[in-house]
C-alpha cells in the first residue's frame, strides 16, 4: 500500500495507470487531492483469496485514511468536517470505463447533515443521491450505515471488476494479459455539485480528434466528473470554463503543458472546480483517433520532445489503415438526406443497418450484416455492441464521453451528441456515419479511399520509417513482392534477408517490420 505524495515513484505495473499519474502530479507541486494505492499485487492476491487478502491489508488501510484525514484536516465519516473519498480502479493499461468507481464513499445520515451545514442542503441531498445510485449499482447491496463497512465494500467490488463480463472481452480484444490485475485508488473527494463556482470536466492539452495545436475539454457546471464521462447529460467547450473562470481556466492549459513535457505526450486531464478551486483528479496520455495520433507523433518529433523511433512507434498499421479509409466526396455526402448532426467523435465513415439494442445489433453482426450501433448513450457493457459495429451514433455526450473515448480506441467511427429521439429516428435505417463531418445520413453511401501518396503527414512519416526500419518497402520498382502486409509476411520478408521490397502500402509494411525487429530485439 502505498502513498502518493509524490514521493512513491514506483512503476506504473505496480500503482496502475492512475496511481502513477497521480503521483506525478503531486510531485510537480499541482493541486491534487490526497490520495493512496492499494496496489496491483494486491489486486492479483485478492482475486486469489478474496477474503483473507481484505482481512490481511485491512490495518494497512485504516492507517492510510487516518492519513488522508490529516493531509485534509477532515474526519472520514463524520463531522463537522467530513472527509468523504473516490473509490476507483487503476490497471497498468488505460480501460476506459471497463472497471468500476465509487464516489462520495463515507456518507450516512451525521455526514449528511454536516454537509448541509457546510454547503446547503441542495448540494448534501445531491451529494448523497450520487452516491447511494453507484454504490447500489456496483456493489449490489443496500449501503450500510457504517462508512468503513461502505469502504470495505467498495474496495472488494472495485477489485473484483478486473473480472467483469466487459473487462475481460475489453482485454481480449486488445490482446492484453487478463494477469496483471488492477489496482485501487483510494483519494479525498472534491465537489463539482459544490456551489454556482463548481464543476466539472474532462482537458486535453491537444485535440484527441483532429491534432489541432490547441487546448480542448469539456466542462460541465454543477457536475461531478462521472457526469462528464458518462455521456448521460450534454456538456459546454471548454470555452465557456475560460469565460466563467478566466484564471482558473488559466491554471489549468498551464498545468497540462508542463504534464505533456513531463510525460513527451498528449494529455487527458480530468479535473473539478469546488466553489472556485481547482483539482487535478487524473493525468494520462489521451486516446487519439488516427489523424491525431499521426499529426501529434509529427509535432512532437518536430518539438524535438521525441526522437524518430517514439515518433514510429506511436503510429501503428493500424492508424496508417485508418488514415488511408476512403471518405465521402462533397457531392457524395450533399445529395443524401441529412438525418442527425453531433459532434464528430472518431473520424471514417461507416454505412449499415442502424440497430439500437445490443443484443439485436450483435445477432445481426453474426449474421453478417454491417451494423451501426446507436444509443442514447453507451455503457461499458456494451463495449461487445461496439466491437461488433462498424460505427456508433449517440444521442447525448461530448468528446470525453465513455462513446467517444472508446471508439477512438477501438477505431470505430462515431458521431455522438445528436440530440434526444435520435436513436428512435435511425432505428432499422440504412444509414452512413460520417466521423469527419459528424453527420449521419440516408443511405450506404460510397467513399473514395486516398494513398498514401496523396497525405502529407504520411509522406513524412515514411521519410522517417525509411531512416530506421530494416526493410525499405516501395509502391513500385524491381524488388521482390510481398503477397500481403500481414505480420507473417514481413517477418518472412525480414527472415529471408530481403532489404527492400515491393507492396501497395510501403509505410505500413515499414512500421511493422521496425515492430517485429523491436520485439525481437526485446
Amino acid at each position: 500500500m502505498v502513498e502518493l505524495d509524490g514521493g512513491a515513484r514506483h512503476p506504473r505495473e505496480l500503482l496502475g495507470n492512475k496511481g502513477h499519474g497521480i503521483d506525478a502530479m503531486r510531485r510537480q507541486n499541482l493541486p491534487v487531492p490526497p490520495a493512496f494505492c492499494i496496489t496491483t499485487e494486491v489486486g492479483l492476491d485478492y482475486l486469489a483469496e478474496a477474503g483473507a487478502t481484505m482481512d490481511a491489508i485491512w490495518d494497512d488501510v485504516l492507517d492510510r485514511m487516518g492519513w488522508l484525514e490529516a493531509e485534509t484536516s477532515r474526519t472520514f465519516g463524520r463531522g463537522p468536517r467530513p472527509l468523504l473519498v473516490s473509490v476507483r480502479s487503476g490497471a497498468t493499461h488505460s480501460m476506459p470505463g471497463m472497471m468500476d468507481t465509487i464516489l462520495d464513499v463515507g456518507m450516512n445520515d451525521a455526514v449528511e447533515q454536516a454537509l448541509t451545514s457546510e454547503g446547503g442542503p441542495q448540494f448534501a441531498r445531491d451529494t448523497r443521491r450520487r452516491f447511494m445510485t453507484m454504490y447500489e449499482r456496483i456493489v449490489g447491496q443496500s449501503v450500510p450505515a457504517d462508512p468503513y463497512a461502505q469502504l470495505r465494500a467498495g474496495i472488494e467490488a472495485v477489485f473484483a471488476s478486473w473480472d467483469s463480463p466487459r473487462a475481460v472481452a475489453y482485454r481480449s480484444h486488445y490482446g492484453l494479459d487478463g494477469g496483471g490485475g488492477t489496482a485501487v485508488i483510494v483519494q479525498a473527494m472534491v465537489f463539482g455539485n459544490h456551489g454556482p463556482n463548481s464543476g466539472a470536466g474532462v482537458f486535453f492539452s491537444r485535440n484527441p480528434i483532429t491534432g489541432a495545436d490547441e487546448p480542448f475539454g469539456e466542462w460541465l457546471p454543477g457536475g461531478q466528473g462521472d457526469d462528464v464521462v458518462s455521456g448521460l447529460v450534454d456538456v459546454a467547450p471548454i470555452s465557456v470554463l475560460r469565460d466563467e473562470q478566466p484564471a482558473v481556466y488559466d491554471e489549468l492549459t498551464d498545468a497540462a503543458r508542463g504534464l505533456e513535457r513531463l510525460a513527451s505526450d498528449i494529455q487527458e486531464i480530468e479535473f473539478t472546480v469546488d466553489d472556485g478551486k481547482l483539482w487535478l483528479l487524473q493525468t494520462r496520455a489521451a486516446e487519439l483517433s488516427a489523424p491525431a495520433a499521426v499529426r501529434l507523433a509529427l509535432r512532437l518529433h518536430g518539438e524535438g520532445l521525441i526522437d524518430d523511433a517514439e515518433a514510429l512507434r506511436r503510429v501503428t498499421p493500424a492508424h496508417v489503415a485508418a488514415l488511408l479509409q476512403p471518405a465521402l466526396q462533397p457531392e457524395t455526402r450533399l445529395a443524401a438526406q441529412l438525418l442527425a448532426k453531433g459532434l464528430p467523435a472518431c473520424p471514417g465513415v461507416a454505412s449499415g443497418t442502424a440497430y439500437v439494442d445490443v443484443d439485436e445489433a450483435l445477432a445481426a453482426a453474426d449474421r453478417g450484416e454491417r451494423v451501426i450501433l446507436v444509443r442514447d448513450h453507451t455503457r461499458p457493457e456494451d463495449v461487445l455492441g461496439m466491437l461488433s459495429a462498424q460505427g456508433v451514433v449517440t444521442e447525448v455526450g461530448g468528446a470525453a464521453s465513455h462513446a467517444a473515448v472508446v471508439s477512438r480506441e477501438l477505431g470505430r467511427v462515431a458521431v455522438v451528441g445528436c440530440g434526444r429521439g435520435a436513436a428512435a429516428a435511425l432505428a432499422g435505417r440504412q444509414i452512413t456515419v460520417d466521423g469527419y463531418e459528424g453527420e449521419v445520413r440516408e443511405g450506404n453511401l460510397s467513399p473514395s479511399a486516398w494513398s498514401e501518396s496523396d497525405t502529407p503527414e504520411l509522406r513524412e512519416l515514411a521519410a522517417i520509417a525509411r531512416r530506421i526500419s530494416p526493410l525499405r518497402a516501395h509502391a513500385a520498382g524491381h524488388h521482390p513482392r510481398l503477397a500481403d502486409t500481414s505480420d507473417a509476411a514481413v517477418r518472412a520478408a525480414l527472415e529471408a534477408g530481403h532489404t527492400d521490397v515491393l507492396c501497395a502500402n510501403p509505410l505500413t509494411v515499414m512500421l511493422t517490420a521496425i515492430r517485429l525487429t523491436a520485439e525481437v530485439a526485446g
